[in-house]
């Protein structure tokens, strides 16, 4: 097996300069970071495009990435742009006149941007994401319907369902209700109790009771019982992040839609059926808030579509399964086939 030094990797930070958000608000000094694996063809035709997800930075996303990963960098030139607020590109932790609403139309325009004037590319063969980096993954196909020709969507979605929003409005005001809270997501100091409650919520809804009911936690994980799972698994990790990060990408998130943006006013069912791409659905059977019942709905409206649900009882987290080998087996086959 190839170690991760034997194909080029790249690391670096583009700068945007002031942007404006769909809201209106200025983003000063705008940049994004950067990391790439693989070799950009001569016809610059061997693209993929892997947003981050909620939280995560691109050493989270490393893992699925090697000659025997999911994706391969020994042929396609992977490109990972930072999210807005994921603590490496523009934060809203270290830039006190942050927009509030930063949304994932606003990532993708700056992705492209780096991508046209970083590396003098103008067409992505894939856009690949799993949760909120699959919302961006599905914005890059109705952004730039010309652009992209297949979008791997990894447990996301194309607008952020009501159900979701109840649990991304408890994450909020739990934040809002700490002491440490000065308004419009920002603080005068960490709010540790909140975020530990915050990752006790997360837990309920990012794994699923089948698999609570099997009790992977300690079969799988290795944790001697619910509460240290809890507490290690999810407290801790959401302590460690800067809550201001964390509601800035929730409101990414509430806002998730491809549709609401100038190209498309709005209309779901005309953002989808514009959408050019082959588009690969990969919901988890068991995921509590990006449910396969609503690529359903998407599927009526997509030219050229594939829905194959990852049969797992992990919940969310099979769609990042770098502990799971059977839903990376199956996320593989499945990304392979269709990327090509």
């Amino acid at each position: 097996m190839m170690t991760p030094t034997a194909w080029p990797q790249q690391r670096g930070t583009f700068l945007l300069g002031d942007i404006t958000v769909q809201s209106g608000e200025v983003m000063r000094d705008a940049r994004l970071e950067w990391k790439t694996h693989g070799t950009l063809s001569a016809a610059r035709d061997n693209v993929i495009v892997y947003p981050t997800s909620y939280g995560a930075g691109h050493p989270d996303l490393e893992w699925l990435i090697g000659p025997d990963g999911i994706l391969d960098p020994t042929r396609w030139f992977i490109v990972i742009p930072d999210m807005f607020s994921n603590g490496l590109s523009s934060s809203a932790d270290t830039h006190p006149d942050f927009p509030e609403v930063v949304t994932s139309w606003d990532n993708v325009q700056a992705q492209m941007r780096l991508l046209r004037e970083q590396f003098g590319i103008a067409r992505v063969h894939a856009a690949y994401g799993f949760s909120m980096g699959a919302q961006q993954a599905y914005h890059w196909a109705a952004a730039f319907p010309d652009a992209v020709d297949h979008a791997v969507i990894v447990c996301g979605s194309a607008r952020t369902a009501d159900h979701n929003k109840v649990f991304l409005s408890g994450l909020l005001r739990t934040l809002e209700a700490a002491p440490e809270h000065l308004g419009h997501g920002r603080f005068s100091a960490e709010p540790m109790a909140a975020k530990r409650a915050f990752g006790h919520i997360y837990a309920g809804w990012g794994l699923s009771q089948d698999f609570y009911r099997a009790g992977l936690y300690k079969t799988a994980l290795g944790a001697p019982d619910l509460e240290t799972f809890l507490e290690r698994d999810w407290a801790l990790r959401f302590q460690a992040r800067p809550a201001a990060n964390l509601y800035a990408q929730a409101v990414t998130w509430m806002h998730g839609d491809i549709s609401n943006n100038p190209l498309y006013g709005a209309d779901l069912a005309f953002a989808l059926s514009s959408i050019k791409a082959r588009v690969l659905l990969l919901p988890s059977e068991t995921d509590l808030y990006f449910r396969v019942a609503d690529h359903d709905i998407e599927m009526a409206h997509l030219k050229q579509a594939r829905l194959s649900p990852i049969p797992s009882i992990w919940g969310h987290r099979a769609g990042s399964p770098a502990v799971i080998p059977e839903d990376a087996a199956f996320i593989r086959r499945e990304v392979q086939a269709w990327i090509g």
